[in-house]
């Protein structure tokens, strides 16, 4: 039986590994917590995420690595690449760890972006705000995610003040982009270099954490153009596994954010929404297998349950409830709900109902 080494054991790496008991692949995860959602899907070693022997005995156990998060270290994957096969390869790995490089893989590629600058320290910054104007975001080029490493500059005054809370180096300043609306294109590709494309979804964020996805987003002519900037970055990265592209709406322009090398938090929709989710069509991805289908059974609508769940709240016709198991607390994704329903009117009012449910 094919096993598959899991660089990571949380929600994603648990979905991953329901998606292999499917395909009759078996899943193991190296993971340094005490009891991580993917262990009821499968063996975790209990490791650091940089730890050479327990990289090491995942290699040994394993017909090819992947991971389920994109901070894990570069350089213990790339030496795990010299052996066995890795997917997504490190060098996508690399480009999402630096959002500078991320946006200079935009750029070749002529995926629009907002502008930007790098900043390493005050002087940096207040060239930058006189060169993208105010307000602009300031972020950190690596470790950044569901909002964290960010200050929004919103006048010169401010400028010291996310210095000191960034730090003074490896920073990025971007122009604030006053979009109508978030979208993503997850696609996939497999070891032959086959592709597979989900209908765009739109996203709605709080504090920085993706709250609800919608799926499929309206406008066809964008879902077009998104999966043109998705497949440039699959093609130029040789690229394997799923690919998720945040994505900008702007009247009818797209600006790429920023793309994450891994299954995501917005196609967690495709479980039950689409003919195969983007956790199977990873697996069949990085096993090189046929991609499966990709079209919707209906209108899809996710909404993140964060901090807790409540007991009252339950699956029910159209309603699919997934609890990763993790211990509560503020700010913590517990699970997630997805509704599928025969068209987008009675989707956008279970999404209503829920969130008067969950008192949102």
């Amino acid at each position: 039986m094919t096993t598959v080494g899991v660089v990571g054991a949380g929600q994603l790496g648990q979905m991953l590994g329901h998606a292999g008991r499917r395909l009759g692949v078996t899943v193991i995860f190296l993971d340094p917590g005490d009891s991580p959602p993917a262990a009821d899907t499968g063996r975790v070693l209990q490791y650091p995420f940089d730890s050479e022997q327990g990289l090491s005995e995942l290699a040994q156990l394993a017909d090819v690595i992947t991971y389920e998060f994109e901070n894990v270290p570069v350089g213990p994957i790339s030496r795990l690449a010299e052996t066995l096969p890795v997917y997504p390869p490190p060098i996508a790995l690399e480009k999402a760890q630096d959002r500078l490089a991320e946006k200079a893989l935009f750029d070749s590629l002529a995926i629009p972006v907002a502008a930007y600058r790098p900043v390493d320290g005050l002087a940096d910054l207040l060239e930058a705000i006189d060169v993208l104007s105010l307000p602009l975001v300031l972020k950190t080029r690596r470790l950044g995610y569901d909002g964290k490493g960010q200050f929004v500059v919103r006048n010169r005054e401010d400028a010291a003040l996310a210095i000191d809370a960034l730090g003074n180096r490896d920073l990025i300043a971007e122009q604030w982009v006053n979009f109508d609306r978030e979208v993503s294109a997850i696609g996939a590709r497999n070891v032959r270099g086959d592709t597979a494309f989900y209908p765009l979804t739109e996203n709605e964020h709080r504090d920085g954490i993706l709250h609800v996805s919608r799926a499929p987003a309206a406008g066809a002519d964008l879902s077009a153009l998104a999966n043109r900037h998705l497949a440039a970055i699959l093609h130029a990265l040789n690229y394997v596994g799923v690919l998720a592209l945040e994505l900008f709406v702007c009247g009818d322009r797209l600006l790429g954010n920023e793309f994450a090398p891994r299954v995501h938090n917005s196609g967690h929709w495709t479980i039950e929404g689409a003919e195969t989710s983007q956790f199977e069509n990873h697996l069949r991805a990085i096993l090189d297998m046929p991609l499966g289908g990709t079209a919707t059974r209906g209108f899809s609508g996710m909404q993140n349950l964060i901090g807790q769940i409540p007991e009252s709240l339950a699956a029910g016709e159209s309603l699919y409830l997934h609890d990763y198991g993790k211990t509560p607390r503020p700010g913590r994704k517990l699970g997630h709900v997805t509704a599928v329903m025969p068209d987008a009117t009675s989707r956008d009012a279970a999404l209503v109902r829920l969130a008067a449910q969950l008192n949102l």
